[in-house]
């Protein structure tokens, strides 16, 4: 029993050093990969975000394409150069996007809403006229007593 234990506190140990060692042994060149999608992928997007119209960048629909090509961007170097997808440097990345081309648009596209009057007035009629109809019920049958039970 002594022995397995052993073996198996020394496969858990040989596991955390690699996990140590493995990120930093991979192949993936961080400082690389950040100036590739700065070049290509950041680029490209401020290419076609100033050929869009400054008042249409809060619009989801003008701008999904340009933004999925931007992702898809950075997907594809990390993939060519080895590296996981999305990592830090993503992250920082679409932050920075964030706070330079989106940092100013409303949550309007983004908030909940009310459904139409036309969906919302039957799940509020219904059950306040259930509700007056089981009171009128009620009074009714409370007033004739003859016979209840």
């Amino acid at each position: 029993m002594a022995q397995g234990s052993a073996s198996l506190l020394m496969a858990g140990l040989v596991l955390l050093m690699a996990a140590q060692i493995l990120p930093s042994a991979s192949a993936c060149n961080r400082v690389y990969y950040e100036g590739m999608i700065n070049d290509l992928c950041l680029a490209k997007f401020k290419f076609d975000m100033e050929g869009l119209d400054r008042g249409l960048w809060c619009s989801w629909l003008d701008t999904t394409e340009i933004y999925e090509g931007l992702t898809n961007c950075t997907f594809q170097v990390a993939l060519r150069m080895d590296c996981f997808w999305p990592n830090q440097i993503v992250d920082r990345f679409f932050m920075h996007i964030h706070r330079t081309y989106f940092y100013n648009c409303p949550l309007t596209g983004r908030l909940l809403h009310d459904p139409p009057i036309g969906i919302l007035a039957p799940f509020i009629a219904v059950p306040v006229l259930v509700t007056l109809l089981m009171t009128a019920l009620v009074v009714w049958r409370s007033k004739r007593t003859q016979g209840v039970l």
